[in-house]
Order: C-alpha cells, then sequence, then structure tokens
C-alpha cells in the first residue's frame, strides 16, 4: 500500500506490506523502492516492509535545499516516529547504507544488512584533484576570455564528459545534495553501532570496492561480510539467491 508523510514540507513516499516486525528497505542514489522487489516480497511473508522512496526519488518531492546524510536520517527518524517503530530492522544498498549507518549509530535497531553501500570517503588521486582544480580555474577565467555564454556552454560540455551519470541525470539541485553527501565520511560513527550488522559485497564493485567493507567490517563491532564472487555493484540484483539465503539466515527466517 502506498502512502505519504511530510517531512520538513517535503513530502516523502513510501509502501508498506506484510505483517510483524519492521523492516525498512533503503533504496541507493538514482533508484527508488521499486529496486527491492522480489526481496520486499519474500521478507513482506514473514515482517511488515516499509520501502522508502528518499526525497528527490520515486514519487517523493525534492527537496527544497541542499541536503546530506544528517538530512535524509532524519527524514527516516520522522517516518519512524510516525508508523510508531520500535528497534526495526535496517536495509540499505549505497547510498540507502549511509543513512543505515549514521542511523544505526543514534538509534536502537535490531539488525542491519548494508548491501554495497556507501559511508567510507573515496580515496582521491592526483588526478581526480587536477581536474577539479582545473575546472575551478576554468569557472573563473574563461568567462573573462570568452564572455559569460561561451564560457558556460563549454564548461557545461566540460562537466557532462568528466561526471558521473548520477550526476549528469540529476537536477541542480540533487547535483549539489549529491556533491555533499558522497564527499561525507560516516568511519566515525561505524563503532557506535551495537546491533548485528550483514555486509553483502560483490568483489567486482568499482562503485564502493570491497575494500570499503573490509573497513567496516574492522570498525563496526559486530559485522559479518558474505562476499558475492563476479558481482557489481548491485550484488543483490546479480545473486539473488546468494542475497536471498543470506537475508533469511542473518534475519532468522525460517
Amino acid at each position: 500500500m502506498d502512502k505519504c508523510y511530510t517531512y520538513n514540507g517535503v513530502e516523502l513516499c513510501y509502501s508498506v506490506e506484510g505483517q510483524g516486525d519492521t523492516i525498512i528497505l533503503l533504496h541507493g542514489w538514482g533508484c527508488d523502492r521499486n529496486i527491492w522487489g522480489e526481496t520486499a516480497e519474500m521478507l513482506s511473508r514473514s515482517h511488515r516492509v516499509v520501502a522508502v522512496d528518499f526525497a528527490g526519488f520515486g514519487l517523493s518531492g525534492e527537496p527544497g535545499e541542499v541536503w546530506g546524510v544528517e538530512e535524509y536520517t532524519r527524514s527516516i527518524e520522522a517516518l519512524v516516529q510516525e508508523l510508531g517503530i520500535v528497534r526495526p530492522v535496517l536495509v540499505g544498498h549505497s547510498f540507502g547504507g549511509r543513512v543505515s549507518l549514521l542511523y544505526a549509530s543514534r538509534n536502537e535497531v535490531s539488525r542491519v544488512v548494508l548491501a554495497d553501500a556507501a559511508g567510507v570517503k573515496p580515496r582521491r588521486t592526483l588526478g581526480y584533484y587536477r581536474k577539479v582544480y582545473t575546472y575551478k580555474l576554468m569557472k573563473w577565467l574563461l568567462p573573462v576570455l570568452i564572455g559569460g555564454t561561451k564560457a558556460a556552454m563549454l564548461l557545461e560540455q566540460r562537466r557532462a564528459r568528466a561526471a558521473s551519470s548520477d550526476y549528469n541525470r540529476a537536477t541542480p539541485m540533487m547535483r549539489a545534495i549529491l556533491s555533499k553527501c558522497v564527499n561525507e565520511d560516516l568511519c566515525h560513527v561505524m563503532p557506535l553501532i551495537k546491533a548485528p550488522v550483514l555486509l553483502f559485497w560483490g568483489d567486482k564493485d568499482t562503485a564502493t570496492p570491497i575494500s570499503d567493507a573490509r573497513t567496516m567490517q574492522r570498525l563496526i563491532p559486530d559485522a559479518g561480510l558474505v562476499v558475492a564472487e563476479g558481482a557489481g555493484h548491485f550484488a543483490m540484483l546479480e545473486q539473488r539467491e546468494l542475497w536471498h539465503s543470506a537475508l533469511r539466515s542473518f534475519l532468522k527466517i525460517e
């Protein structure tokens, strides 16, 4: 059943299926709650499953200001309070993992599942910083040399070539939000998580490499890692049987 609630003036939509203890499904950047499909169906046989569209995705409204992981986490905390949920299970993929990490570091949860989750700040190469500062220099210098209109066109062309597909598809507001969120390092909150954590990772993931999973496994007090060999950033879709088996075992579903 589709429902909506309002957080700080932003309408956020979610669905509820099944009965029992609550599992909250949190999708990754550029996706929406529909990505959970078979997972939600399986889990709803034994649990109440709440699948959320983050602000700016799916049917939910776009924030009117630049949100970070803090604001997204507060929006989920507000939903938990709205629904009267106690000690939920959190399942987060990619960006949803960021929110799951921060939420679980300061709220009671029964368990956490992190699938190819973000949260470890990417290591930047010298080439990355060269591109960033070259772009900033061009942004300042080109309007002086060739005029504002032509400079804007050239800068947009350069940005489109260099930026990620997620960034290029986003609206200006969501681009600003992505830029803020992707640079947030959550390693400092990982030791605060008291609940058991399952890490499910594709060993060929290039967006959040398996080295991130190893870091999380080291920093989170009670964390175990399941590696999906040959899978990438969407390991839970690429190796569904292993994913479902890991979930059933971790959540003690018979």
